[in-house]
C-alpha cells in the first residue's frame, strides 16, 4: 500500500484503538483510495487525509428522563459533526441499545462519502443514543425525545446541523423531537430536521426512498451487466423501513421477495413475502416477524441461534441486507456463493463485514455499496430541506422522479470511477473514489481548516 496511506491507517487506529467499527469504516474507505493518492502527492504535505478521518466535532451528552413508574433512567446522547465541507451537517439520530462513540463515528465518516455522491450541499454527521424504544410507552419516548432534543437543540439548525431517523427514530421520534425544538427556539424552523410528516413539513415519498433508492441503483447495476431484475428471487435481512420499501419497490421491477427477518429469525415464503401483512406486523402493530406464521401457516419460520442470520442460508438471485452493520459475515458471504447469488444490494449502512464484501467481489458478485446504494434516503431529505426552504411541497411523482435521477447519477459516477482507476465492477472502489474526489477538491479549497 501507499506508504502515506499506511501512516494515516497506522495513526487512526492508535488513535481509536478501541472503536473497531469506525476503524473497519475508515480502513474500507482508505484501502480503496491508492490509484487517486498516488497521483496526488500533495495530499500528504496538507494533511488532506488525516483531517478528513478526525471529526470536526464530538459531542456527549446525559439524557435523563422519568419512566412510566415514576422511576429516574439516565442514557447517553452524542452527536458527530463530522464534515461541514459541502454542506451543513447532515445525517441520521440512532436509537439503539448498541449505540456507542465508535458506531457513531463509523455512521457519520460513511455519510460524509453517502452525502457527496449524492451531487447535493450536505456535509456529514450522525447521533443518537443508546436508549432503546422497544417496549416503551409513546408517554416514554416522547419524554425521552424531550430530553434529548432540550440538550441537541443547542447544537443544530436548519443551516448549522439537520439530523433525520435512523434504527429507532420514526416519525413518531422526529415529531417528538421536532415539537420540543420548535418549544425551545419560539421559532418554526421547518428544516432543522427531516423525516416528518406531511402534514407539518415532510416530504412525500420520504419513508420509501431509502428503499426505492436501493433497487433503483440494483436495477441501474444489473442493467450494466446486461441482466435486470425481472424474474429475479430476493432475500433481505430485516423488516424495517428500508427492507419494506426496498421489498415493495423489488416486486413492482419484477422480482420475487421470498424472504425477510428481524432480529429473532427470518420468514421464508416460496410464493412471495405478503408485504401487506408484514407492514401491518412491523408498522402498526410493532410485533416479531414470527406472527407472518398465523396467515400464512405454509411459510417457514427459521429461528436465529448464532451470529448469523439464517436469512442467509435460503437461496437467492439477489441479497439485500438492511438490517444492521456488519450482519453478512464471511461465513454467509461463503453461503450466499454457494447458492449461486449473483448480486449483493447493501440497504444497511456497512452491513457486510469487510471480509465478506472481499470475498463476494473476489467470486465475481456484483456489490451494491451502502455508501452508494442507500443514498436515497439523505437525498430526498435534503430534496425535504429545499422544499422547506421554499414553503411548498413536491407530489410524490415529482420526488421520486428527482430520486430516481439522482440515484442514476451516482451509479454513473460509482462507474466511472471505477472504469478510469482500473478497477471496474468494483463498484465499492468506484463510490469510494468518486467521493473522495469531490471532498478532497472541497477540502483544497477551503485552505487549512
Amino acid at each position: 500500500m501507499n506508504a502515506y496511506l499506511e501512516r494515516v491507517l497506522a495513526e487512526t487506529k492508535q488513535k481509536n484503538i478501541n472503536e473497531p467499527e469506525f476503524l473497519q469504516a475508515v480502513k474500507e474507505v482508505l484501502t480503496t483510495l491508492e490509484p487517486v493518492i498516488d497521483t496526488h502527492k500533495e495530499y500528504e504535505g496538507i494533511a488532506l487525509l488525516e483531517r478528513m478521518v478526525e471529526p470536526e466535532r464530538i459531542i456527549t451528552f446525559r439524557v435523563p428522563w422519568v419512566n412510566d413508574e415514576g422511576k429516574v433512567i439516565v442514557n447517553r446522547g452524542y452527536r458527530i459533526q463530522f464534515s461541514s465541507l459541502i454542506g451543513p451537517y447532515k445525517g441520521g439520530l440512532r436509537f439503539h441499545p448498541s449505540v456507542n462513540q465508535s458506531i457513531m463515528k463509523f455512521l457519520g465518516f460513511e455519510q460524509i462519502f453517502k452525502n457527496a455522491l449524492t451531487g447535493l450541499p450536505i456535509g456529514g454527521a450522525k447521533g443518537g443514543s443508546d436508549f432503546d424504544p422497544k417496549g416503551k410507552s409513546d408517554n416514554e419516548i416522547m419524554r425521552f425525545c424531550q430530553s434529548f432534543m432540550t440538550e441537541l437543540y443547542r447544537h443544530i439548525g436548519q443551516d448549522v446541523d439537520v439530523p433525520a431517523g435512523d434504527i429507532g427514530v420514526g416519525a413518531r421520534e422526529i415529531g417528538y423531537l421536532f415539537g420540543q425544538y420548535k418549544r425551545i427556539r419560539n421559532a418554526y424552523e421547518g428544516g432543522v430536521l427531516t423525516g416528518k410528516e406531511v402534514c407539518y413539513g415532510g416530504s412525500l415519498a420520504r419513508t420509501e426512498a431509502t428503499g426505492y433508492g436501493l433497487m433503483f441503483f440494483m436495477r441501474e447495476m444489473l442493467k450494466a451487466h446486461n441482466n435486470s431484475l425481472q424474474g429475479k428471487t430476493v432475500t433481505i435481512s430485516g423488516s424495517g423501513n428500508v427492507a419494506i420499501y426496498a421489498c415493495e419497490k423489488a416486486v413492482a421491477m419484477g422480482a420475487k421477495v421470498v424472504a425477510m427477518s428481524d432480529s429473532n429469525g427470518c420468514i421464508y415464503d416460496e410464493n412471495g413475502i405478503d408485504l401487506d401483512l408484514i407492514k401491518q406486523i412491523k408498522e402498526v402493530e410493532r410485533g416479531r416477524i414470527k406472527e407472518y406464521l398465523r396467515v400464512h401457516s405454509s411459510a417457514k419460520y427459521i429461528e436465529k441461534t448464532g451470529d448469523d442470520s439464517p436469512v442467509w442460508t435460503i437461496k437467492t438471485d439477489i441479497a439485500l441486507p438492511c438490517a444492521t452493520q456488519n450482519e453478512l459475515t464471511l461465513n454467509s458471504a461463503k453461503i450466499l456463493v454457494e447458492n449461486g447469488v449473483i448480486a449483493v444490494g447493501e440497504g444497511a449502512n456497512m452491513p457486510c463485514t469487510q471480509e465478506a464484501t472481499d470475498y463476494l467481489l473476489e467470486k465475481g458478485v456484483l456489490v451494491a455499496p451502502a455508501k452508494a446504494a442507500n443514498a436515497g434516503g439523505v437525498a430526498t431529505s435534503a430534496i425535504e430541506m429545499s422544499q422547506n426552504s421554499m414553503r411548498f411541497y413536491y407530489t410524490f411523482e415529482e420526488v421520486e422522479a428527482k430520486l430516481e435521477q439522482i440515484m442514476i447519477n451516482i451509479f454513473n459516477s460509482c462507474k466511472i470511477a471505477s472504469d478510469k482507476y482500473g478497477c471496474p465492477a468494483n463498484y465499492v472502489a468506484g463510490a469510494n473514489i468518486a467521493a473522495f474526489q469531490k471532498l478532497a477538491k472541497a477540502m483544497r479549497s477551503q485552505g487549512i481548516v
